[in-house]
């Protein structure tokens, strides 16, 4: 079969379509697309946790129709599903634990379902578990144009949340109005601008995706009992706090690992957060905002297009 290749840790430049071996395991999904996310960069210059010896195929999630499925499993085959493979989603044939396989409602496109997992469910883990957020309360969303972002904005508002979003260039805003952001701030001069919207009280909760230089003042941003949840450093530099400023309004700072806690508790857990995230998908209220589509052997394009912080939206493989 045909799949996207890391040989090699010189960057998204380097990874390559190449013919290999398809994949043994307990279900088989003939991919249709797949969905492209920050780690996969990441991957391309062995800077990721998870380092599966080279070469390999990454793309950690997908849609497509299950080609086979162990019985019992609650699957069949032609079977429409989103997936979570973790590895080998770029390519022509993924293999996924059943529990990782979760069936797409009629109206959710396969370019949606690919969208959905890694970004939804973390973002859930994040704002359920991890914030504890309540309706009513305030979120700041940062890189609020990107995959994570419109993730975040859609689910808080769901969630009965106001949302407030963070863009770093003008033509970002429109992906964030998109996902159903209630304001959208520039990222120069964030803070003054929320303590503007907010009265001087600040938000609930911060989503940072981002990190890098906006740390402090995502501290700076948050309201008496506020929590900051750390879900990534796209902007490449991890930041560090000085804990003296948490006695301020008593604030948090939030890791946000949905990994390590997944795979800690059993991967059950991620067929209870598609349970909790089924309503809000077919009722509408979450509708992944869709960037730019490449076709597989433009996998390295489409990891330059997070690499370098162009997208908006989801960035997608087309595979089938």
């Amino acid at each position: 079969m045909r799949a996207v290749q890391i040989s090699s840790y010189d960057g998204p430049s380097a990874v390559a379509v190449a013919e290999v071996d398809e994949p043994a395991g307990a279900v088989l999904v003939d991919v249709h697309v797949a969905g492209v996310t920050f780690p996969e960069v990441l991957q391309s210059r062995g800077e990721y946790q998870v380092k599966p010896p080279l070469p390999f195929v990454p793309g950690s999630e997908v849609a497509g129709t299950v080609r086979s499925a162990p019985e019992g499993s609650g699957l069949v085959a032609g079977q429409r599903v989103a997936a979570f493979p973790m590895l080998g989603g770029f390519a022509e044939v993924a293999a996924c634990e059943p529990e990782a396989v979760f069936p797409l409602p009629d109206g959710v496109s396969f370019e949606a379902g690919a969208a959905l997992p890694m970004n939804y469910l973390t973002v859930h883990f994040a704002l359920v578990q991890r914030a504890r957020l309540q309706a009513g309360e305030t979120v700041l969303v940062h890189g609020a144009a990107g995959g994570i972002g419109t993730a975040a904005v859609q689910l808080a508002k769901a969630l009965g949340a106001r949302v407030v979003a963070v863009v770093s260039t003008p033509d970002k805003e429109q992906a964030a109005r998109a996902a159903g952001a209630d304001e959208v701030v520039a990222a120069e001069g964030f803070k003054d601008a929320v303590k503007g919207l907010t009265g001087g009280a600040g938000v609930d909760v911060v989503v940072d995706p981002v990190g890098g230089d906006r740390f402090t003042d995502s501290l700076r941003s948050l309201a008496r009992e506020g929590r900051l949840l750390v879900i990534g450093f796209t902007g490449g530099e991890i930041p560090t706090v000085k804990v003296n400023r948490l006695l301020l309004n008593n604030i948090s700072v939030v890791g946000v690992g949905w990994g390590a806690y997944f795979l800690g508790v059993g991967t059950g857990y991620l067929q209870q957060q598609w349970a909790d995230l089924l309503p809000h998908l077919e009722a509408g209220r979450l509708d992944p905002v869709l960037g730019a589509e490449f076709p597989l052997d433009r996998a390295a394009d489409a990891l330059r297009e997070l690499d370098e912080r162009r997208a908006t939206g989801k960035v997608l493989l087309r595979v089938r």
